[in-house]
This record gives C-alpha cells, sequence and structure tokens, in this order.
C-alpha cells in the first residue's frame, strides 16, 4: 500500500510511526497510508522554511511572478492528473474536480501580477527636503492548514499569494486527501520555487498544534469549522501571530413570489447538491417568501429523481460519495432528527440504495423547517436543502442576518428595488442576486462575516496581499551637513 510522505525542504521524507488511512469514498476502499507528523517533523518543515526566507524574501518580484506564470502553465498542462487524484481521495466527480482546479488557477493569475499589487506609495516634499515613502514587505513564514473538500482550491487560494509576497510557507493538509497537496509542492519545484520555500506536513491536531505555538511561524491562515477556526484564532493570536481563519457557514437562498421557478429550482439543486453539499458556499437553506414555497418545492422535488449519484470517475455521475462513512452517518442523523422535530422530509436521501460499498448517500429535502431545529441549527456538509418559509420579504432578511453565520447568500427575484435594498440589508460577505453561489472572481477576495470569520482579512485577491505582507514607512531626507543643528522639540512639518 502506497505510503504518502511530508515534503519538507524539496524532499519527500516521514518514518510510518503514526499513520493514518486514506480512503477512496467511492468503494469504501483503504488505497492509502499517510504518515501523521511529530513534532520534530513539524519543526523540520518550520525550519527549513526559515532558512529559505532570506532567500526568496531576497528573490525579485520578477523572478517570483516567473515562478508563479511556469506553475500556471504546469497546472494547466497536468489538470487532468489533479483531478484525478482528487477523484479518488474526496470522492467528488471528475468535472467537479477539474471546476475546482480552475478556481485556484484564478488565484494563481491573480498573484502573478505581484508586481502591481506590491506597489508602495511616494510623497515628495513632505516637509522642507523631506520625502516619505511606503513599501510592502513579508510577515515571514506562514502556517496553511487546509480543509478536506477542497484538497487543491484551497491550498492555491493562500499558498500563491503567500509565496508572491515573499513568505515561506508550511501546509498542513487535510489527512483524508493529502496527495493533492504534495503533487501541487512537486509542480512548485518544477516551476523553479526553490526547496524550503513550500514545505508539506501531513497530520493531526499535534501538527496543527506545533504550527500553532511555533514561535518561528509568523502568521496563520486556517479554513474549516467554525470551532476550530475559533480556537484556532483564539491560540494563534495569543502566541502574537496573524491569523485569518475562516469558519463555517449556513447558507440562505431566499426566493420572492416574482421569481421564475424553474430557474431557482434549478439553481437550488445546484447549490445544494453539488460536490454532495461538502461545499462552505453550498446551499443549505431555502427561504420561501409568501406562497412561493407551494410551487418552488415541488419543482425541486421533480428534479431529485433524475440526480445520478456514483463513482465520480464515472461521466454519468453529477454527484459522488461523502468524504468518509462516518460523515455519511452524521449526515444521515440529520434527515432522521428532522422528521423527529415535527419537519416534512419530502425527499428522503437516507432511503436510497447503492450497489457500491462506498461512502454514498442520496440527496434530502425537507420542508416546513423551524429555526430551532437541529437541521437549520447546525452546519450539515452534506447532501440536505432545508425549506424555511416566511411571509414577507422583512421576514427573510431578519432571519439570515439573524443567523450566527454570515459567509454566503442568494436572493432570486425579477425585483430590481428589492435587490438593491436586499443587498444594502443583508449582513453577510458574500452576496449573489439570482446567482446561487456567489464565489468571488480571483480579481476579488473571498471571506464572511460573523461567526464564518476570525480575523480582519478576507482570502485570496487583494486582501490576501494585505493579510501576507507588513507595510514599512520610509522618511528621508539628505541635507547638506553645514545645516544640521541640534533640535529636541517634537518634529514637524515645514
Amino acid at each position: 500500500m502506497a505510503l504518502i510522505r511530508h515534503l519538507i525542504d524539496g524532499t519527500e521524507t516521514g518514518e510510518p510511526v503514526r499513520t493514518g488511512p486514506v480512503f477512496n469514498p467511492a468503494t469504501g476502499v483503504q488505497q492509502h497510508e499517510v504518515v501523521l507528523a511529530s513534532v520534530s517533523d513539524v519543526e523540520a518543515a518550520i525550519a527549513a522554511a526559515r532558512a529559505a526566507l532570506p532567500g526568496w524574501r531576497a528573490t525579485s518580484l520578477t523572478k517570483r511572478a516567473d515562478v508563479l506564470f511556469k506553475l500556471r502553465h504546469l497546472l494547466t498542462e497536468r489538470s487532468a492528473e489533479l483531478a484525478a487524484i482528487v477523484t479518488s481521495e474526496h470522492g467528488k466527480v471528475l468535472s467537479d474536480a477539474a471546476g475546482e482546479i480552475g478556481r485556484g488557477l484564478e488565484n494563481v493569475e491573480f498573484a502573478s501580477g505581484l508586481i502591481n499589487q506590491l506597489k508602495g506609495e511616494y510623497s515628495e516634499q513632505v516637509s522642507t527636503g523631506i520625502d516619505v515613502h511606503s513599501v510592502k514587505q513579508p510577515v515571514g513564514v506562514v502556517g496553511c492548514i487546509t480543509p478536506f473538500n477542497f484538497p487543491v482550491m484551497v491550498p492555491l487560494w493562500m499558498v500563491a499569494s503567500a509565496i508572491a509576497c515573499g513568505n515561506t510557507v508550511v501546509l498542513k493538509p487535510s489527512e483524508k486527501d493529502p496527495s493533492a497537496s504534495v503533487f501541487l509542492a512537486k509542480l512548485f519545484l518544477e516551476a523553479g520555487l526553490p526547496a524550503g520555500v513550500l514545505n508539506v506536513v501531513h497530520g493531526d491536531k499535534v501538527a496543527v498544534d506545533t504550527i500553532l505555538d511555533s514561535p518561528q511561524v509568523d502568521a496563520v491562515s486556517f479554513v474549516g469549522s467554525t470551532p476550530i477556526a475559533r480556537s484556532i484564532y483564539q491560540r494563534a493570536s495569543a502566541n502574537g501571530k496573524r491569523v485569518q481563519a475562516l469558519g463555517g457557514a449556513k447558507n440562505h437562498m431566499v426566493v420572492l413570489e416574482d421569481a421564475d421557478i424553474e430557474a431557482a429550482a434549478d439553481a437550488a439543486v445546484s447549490a445544494a447538491y453539488g460536490s454532495a453539499g461538502e461545499r462552505c458556499m453550498a446551499v443549505s437553506v431555502l427561504v420561501a417568501v409568501g406562497d412561493v414555497g407551494d410551487r418552488l418545492v415541488p419543482a425541486i422535488e421533480r428534479r431529485l429523481g433524475a440526480l445520478v449519484i456514483g463513482d465520480g470517475t464515472d461521466a454519468a455521475s453529477e454527484m459522488g460519495p461523502l468524504i468518509t462513512r462516518e460523515h455519511r452517518d452524521k449526515v444521515a442523523s440529520y434527515v432522521t432528527g428532522a422528521a423527529a422535530e415535527g419537519a416534512t422530509v419530502v425527499v428522503d436521501g437516507t432511503a436510497k440504495q447503492f450497489d457500491a460499498d462506498g461512502f454514498f448517500i442520496g440527496v434530502s429535502l425537507i420542508d416546513d423547517v423551524g429555526t430551532e431545529m437541529a437541521v437549520y441549527t447546525d452546519e450539515i456538509f452534506g447532501p440536505v436543502l432545508s425549506v424555511v418559509r416566511v411571509d414577507t420579504f422583512e421576514d427573510a432578511v431578519d432571519l439570515v442576518n439573524s443567523n450566527v453565520y454570515g459567509n454566503g447568500v442568494a436572493l432570486f427575484t425579477r425585483d430590481g428595488g428589492a435587490a438593491r435594498q436586499f443587498e444594502f440589508d443583508i449582513e453577510v460577505g458574500m452576496v449573489g442576486i439570482n446567482v446561487p453561489i456567489p464565489v468571488p472572481i480571483g480579481a476579488y477576495s473571498f471571506g464572511g462575516w460573523k461567526n464564518s470569520l476570525f480575523g480582519d482579512s478576507h482570502i485570496y485577491g487583494p486582501e490576501s496581499f494585505h493579510f501576507y505582507t507588513r507595510s514599512k514607512v520610509v522618511t528621508t531626507r539628505w541635507p547638506d551637513p553645514v545645516h544640521s543643528k541640534i533640535e529636541l522639540a517634537f518634529p514637524g512639518n515645514s
């Protein structure tokens, strides 16, 4: 059985003292073992990153951009190979894996424009003979801790920007699907990135805690569940690190009575069940305003019977399995629990039978959901769509704004005035108007509000360059020495 090792200072390393299983979710069969890092393994990766920092930080912006341009070429050239790796360990269908790679490439392309993004400012003659300019410099060694659901896209969101800014990186991917990160790191090396600038360590809480506590790590980026994001933010920031920790979500799709029912139904199915609902931007709550639910719920139900669920390598499959058997069972418990709490289970995905032994589950549609029910309050991270019915537009806005999460939201309507008011009033970081999954393009940044984000910087795009750099302001004067004198008063501008 293949052993997946760390990649530290350009070399694959790691003894199998502690290992974890890596399954093929479509078959339920273990296909690899992954080495779980010890404290000394992580410290070696951090030391490699620290040692590589002076040289990479001094590398010209043009040469850094060249590495990213070459990386983009290699990713494009080998995207089919990378997508196959993602599907084999995550389970998502190949087309979804290819789409993930494409969205990661967007940030590689954005980060390739680092010369423009790292420009400082200059003010001449702010005082007699005095000029002021600012520069952006790297924060240092960055720890990147990424989730299982996007093993290519999220690492590229973090690593491309961090490296563009002159930092070095220790990447700790999910141990459930670790191969994609090693593949990416090797592509970076092939693109010309010096050894030690990007290091990959696999592991569990031991690895994470070592990154959070190390005085040699200057900043931490994280994407995962809200409880873990909060814990990471508190621990890392208490240790003096700069932290961005993106947490969970409960994304709502509000449908007004004037919306196109067929288009809204298509959007709801796509956004709720794509990637088996294992997306932080998946729509998990449909908010039906007025009587629109009476038309919309049957329209969604009609579509669900035709969905093809199967092995992600099968071109006919539209949805693959969940990541683990335990997670599948947890998702199923929410459907059972919703019925026990009084909701109406319109489509019960737990009843669907599969020939394969993988971690499959059918899609579920649950109507008449109350905001006190666990199926509403918890982030399920599976193919379950809840329908909450409200009377008015104002009720819908209040419902979304009262939720503890503020990641993404969508509104479906033909009313421009209502859409503008919704955009103005809603307390959510990413908003879609007739767009069900409003993930920003690479030239903008991704991130939510409230319990969906801990820290003050969103991920990728312009805000990533802010997060991964520190500003330095330089004040200069080149006086004639004959005019030098002692002046004890506070310096003024004149």
